[in-house]
Formats: structure tokens, sequence, C-alpha cells
């Protein structure tokens, strides 16, 4: 062996003793408790918000549990997960899949009124404007990621279009399917326990999907309450925070609504734990009943 060849060899040694490029961005398995249920399993660290390990992701998702409790959005999960535990797949192993701007949108809509009871803000570190939109960028959502069969397998999809189609007749397309809503009943230790910033009388004229957003055209007929938003009594939108739609609104039906409304979209919002009772004579002299209350 000449004196030029070994140290080629060494350095073809060392060569095979580096780590590629490939295994240097390995996907490893989700060990954070609170994504367990979601359609991934496999992550890539740091994630979004800089944490080296799972252990300090799991500390720091932690302090988010008492926001999930109150249901505030079905969103926040998934929104918190997708950037705590970021899906790594095979072709995205070098920069893991942001949230898609909607997703935390509707999160935040959703659950930054509750935050505001208690003088919380939104966190910065979930601000939603660095987000990408669905159709300008590679981002999941809910309605766009689909678990395969078998383990670990993901694929994605474009968003099914929730359709919602005459007088009391519910049909649902897409991810709607799975939807699933818990009844809430109109009573007053309802209202009192969910501090609702709006209350009022009005009949549904249709329920749709505009782009990505499923909203709730209604007419006002009556105000019993409005706290950050001015409602006139005419044609409002009401606007879900998820692509569930919960409450459920049946077009051509009157309907009592408690809701929350979004001071900074002048937007009135339906979100878990909202309520849409069938407007009766009867409820509504109990409401009158209490109007100094509400």
């Amino acid at each position: 062996m000449t004196s030029h060849a070994l140290p080629m060899l060494l350095a073809f040694a060392c060569l095979l003793r580096m780590p590629s490029r490939a295994s240097a961005a390995t996907c490893e398995p989700v060990r954070i408790p609170l994504c367990g249920s979601m359609p991934w399993n496999m992550t890539k660290m740091p994630n979004h918000l800089h944490h080296s390990t799972q252990a300090n992701a799991v500390l720091a998702i932690e302090q988010f549990e008492g926001l999930l409790g109150t249901g505030c959005s079905p969103d926040l999960l998934f929104l918190l997960c997708a950037m705590y535990a970021p899906i790594c797949t095979i072709d995205f192993q070098h920069e893991p899949i942001k949230p898609c701007k909607a997703v935390c949108e509707r999160a935040k809509s959703g659950c930054e009124p509750v935050m505001k009871l208690y003088n919380h803000s939104w966190p910065e570190s979930l601000s939603c404007s660095e987000l990408p939109l669905y159709d300008r960028g590679v981002c999941i959502s809910p309605e766009a990621i689909v678990k395969a069969e078998g383990p670990g397998n993901t694929h994605y999809e474009s968003p099914g279009n929730t359709h919602y189609e005459g007088p009391g007749n519910t049909h649902y397309e897409g991810p709607a399917d799975r939807c699933t809503c818990k009844t809430v009943r109109l009573s007053l230790k309802t209202y009192l326990k969910n501090n609702y910033n709006y209350v009022i009388r009005a009949r549904v004229k249709e329920v749709r999907t505009r782009g990505q957003e499923l909203t709730a055209t209604v007419e006002v007929k009556e105000v019993f309450k409005s706290s950050l938003v001015n409602i006139p009594r005419e044609t409002n939108t009401l606007f879900y925070i998820s692509s569930c739609p919960c409450p459920p609104l049946s077009p051509g039906v009157d309907y009592i609504i408690l809701g929350y409304e979004n001071k900074e979209t002048s937007r009135l919002l339906l979100i878990e734990g909202s309520v849409a009772q069938k407007w009766k004579d009867r409820i509504g002299r109990k409401v009158k009943v209490r109007r100094n209350t509400l």
C-alpha cells in the first residue's frame, strides 16, 4: 500500500461513519401524551417552537390543559400538536409541516374570548399570521389530513366541502360526516356558567361553507344581550369556528341562540358550548322575565 493510498482509505472510512443528511433528520415516535389521538404518530425535533426534545415540549404544552378543558375550540388540540409535535414524513423530514392558517384562526376565534375572561391574550408563540394558507403552501388541517390504513401511514386530501341543505334536512359532506355535536340545553345555570356574550332570537336562512369557513346566515328578530358587537335586527352572519356545524341549525327554523363575540373582527361566533334551541313562546316568556339577568 502506497503512502498516498492510506490517507485516502482513512478519509473514505470516515465518510462511511458520518451520518447522512437523511439520517440526521430522522423522524421519531410521538411521545407527548396530549397528542396521542392525532392522525400521525411520527414527529421531529426541534419543533416549530424550537423545543429541542419532546420532554421539553411536554412541559410547555401542558400549560394549555386548562384551556383545552373548556372546549373552546375543537381545533385547539390539533393546532397545539401540529406546533409542538409536528408531523414528520419521509417527504418532509428536513422541514416539519406547519398547521394551516385557517386552523389557527379558528382556534384563536374560539379560545381567545375565554382567555380574555381570565385576563390572558392569545400567545404570540401561536401567532396565526406566519402560518401558510392552504392553497398557497404546504400545511395540514383536520379537513385535509386523512389517516391511511396501517401504522404511521398518513396522506392528504383536499378539504371536503361541508354542505347543509333543505329546511330541516341535515346533509353533510366531507369532514362533517365525522361530527358529533354535544347538546347544550338552555338554562339559567348554563348561561351563568358559560358567560355568553350574546343572546338572540333568529330565523336561520342558510348554513354553508364560504371558502374554508362554515357560516350560518340568520335574520335576527330580537336581541336580548350583546356585549362587544353591535347586533342589528336584520340579516347577520354567525361563524362556526370549526368544520363541524355545532350547534346544528336548520334553515327556516327560529332559534334562541347563545354564543360568543370577537370584538377584533366584529364576528358573532358559534363554538362548542354555544346554545341553539328551537324557539318556543314559553322560552320567550322566560327569557323576557330574566332579561335583567341576561
